[in-house]
């Protein structure tokens, strides 16, 4: 099990003006896609770097004390392991692609699954796999590449299949018990794992089961091509291997750092006993798969800078105030816990941290009105997770945008990740329909 250090955060003066950087970044980013149709047309490492500016100007601290504080936000523990995992992501994506290791798992689909069923099979699939090795990032990962690949082989949408791995995705890593974010959730609140599952599931997995019935009924809608208009070819089964590895190793709880760079050199050895590549293609397609991540890592890079600087400048204590002052009673207390962890999340797109950041808090507020602490980390998690699966600038998205190639429509996926909306349904149900939900 994953261990995750719950440390005392420095407490700065509130200070309402520091959210101003991250408004300014978050408005520049959604104002430019809604405006374009697209929320990748403007390039977001430019967008926050406005947000960045910004921060230099409202937020009064020293100069060199702002420059400190923006550079370790950049460096710290969880933005850099995100950076590195993106940077493997793309050169096992790269490298599976160009030693034909994505079409020979399309083909093994193609064979044995009828193609309707695709978009309730990457969920369960998706869903599984995270929850087995508690991260939505690593099952994007084994997945995304596939997933676009049996949409230009079938014919269904990608937005749908896209959200599909999505959603799974985030509902194994709200159920996990050695996800970061159960982890973090369950410190925090000084529960136990197993009755913050159990409160959990209660929501999460009707969802899922909702969900996976609207997949199956929507993915009969799609005309997809039939089995003899595919392309299709003998299936090698020795390509399959490195997609095999890395979903095996996963769930064996290695470390995702060896996972992937294992991935990475398998895969390369395959390339070079097929003759698909000699070492210097292996070296030349694992850095294109780098740079076909740039976006994203710059955007992570720079997000943990600038949120840094917020909080360093009273920006998140000032959310925090001004959500506590508004508690008056047990119902107000659920509802102020949900909409701290949300807002968190919104202003710094990472659902591990805002739990962490909140965790404290939500605490004091369970304990002051009698809530059970499984109660409160379910709502935590929970929250966190539907924010964080919808956001265009977090992780989770902008690595399927950027392994499809910015095919997928934004828009399109928000609208069909079901599950999560329907989480959130359940979710606020709860909230409002058993005052004493304890």
């Amino acid at each position: 099990m994953k261990k995750v250090n719950i440390k005392t955060l420095p407490t700065p003066k509130a200070n309402g003006v520091a959210l101003f950087p991250l408004i300014i970044f978050v408005g520049i980013f959604l104002g430019a896609g809604i405006y374009f149709q697209d929320f990748y047309a403007l390039p977001s490492p430019i967008a926050v770097c406005i947000g960045i500016l910004a921060a230099f100007i409202l937020i009064k601290i020293p100069f060199k004390e702002n420059i400190d504080i923006f550079l370790k936000g950049c460096g710290e523990e969880k933005i850099l392991t995100m950076c590195i995992i993106y940077l493997l992501a793309g050169a096992f994506s790269a490298v599976t692609k160009a030693t034909g290791s994505v079409d020979a798992v399309v083909s093994l689909g193609i064979n044995y699954i009828s193609p309707s069923y695709y978009p309730a099979g990457i969920f369960l699939v998706a869903a599984f796999l995270s929850l087995s090795a508690g991260t939505s990032v690593g099952a994007i990962v084994a997945l995304g590449s596939v997933v676009v690949a049996l949409s230009e082989q079938s014919g269904i949408s990608l937005s749908l299949l896209s959200a599909a791995l999505l959603t799974g995705a985030m509902f194994g890593d709200n159920l996990s018990i050695i996800s970061d974010t159960t982890i973090v959730a369950t410190q925090s609140l000084g529960c136990e794992m197993k009755d913050k599952m159990r409160t959990n599931a209660k929501i999460a997995l009707p969802a899922a089961l909702i969900t996976v019935a609207i997949l199956i009924v929507h993915g009969f809608s799609f005309e997809v091509s039939s089995p003899n208009s595919i392309a299709s070819s003998e299936i090698s089964w020795l390509l399959i291997v490195p997609y095999v590895f890395v979903i095996v190793a996963s769930l064996a709880g290695l470390n995702v750092f060896v996972v992937l760079f294992l991935g990475v050199v398998l895969s390369g050895m395959i390339g070079l006993y097929g003759n698909h590549f000699d070492i210097i293609g292996f070296s030349k397609t694992a850095y294109a798969g780098f740079e076909g991540m740039s976006e994203i890592f710059y955007l992570s890079l720079l997000t943990g800078g600038l949120a840094a600087m917020v909080e360093k400048g009273g920006g998140i204590q000032f959310v925090l105030e001004k959500i506590s002052h508004s508690i008056k009673s047990q119902h107000t207390a659920l509802i102020g816990i949900a909409t701290l962890v949300s807002t968190i999340n919104l202003c710094i797109a990472n659902n591990t941290v805002s739990i962490l950041i909140s965790g404290k808090i939500a605490k004091t507020i369970s304990d002051n009105y009698s809530i059970r602490p499984q109660v409160t980390a379910s709502l935590l998690d929970i929250f966190a997770c539907i924010v964080q699966g919808l956001l265009p600038y977090g992780a989770q998205v902008l690595l399927l945008m950027s392994l499809s190639k910015g095919k997928i429509n934004y828009f399109e996926l928000l609208s069909q990740s079901w599950y999560l909306h329907i989480l959130a349904i359940f979710s606020l149900g709860l909230l409002f329909q058993n005052r004493k939900a304890n």
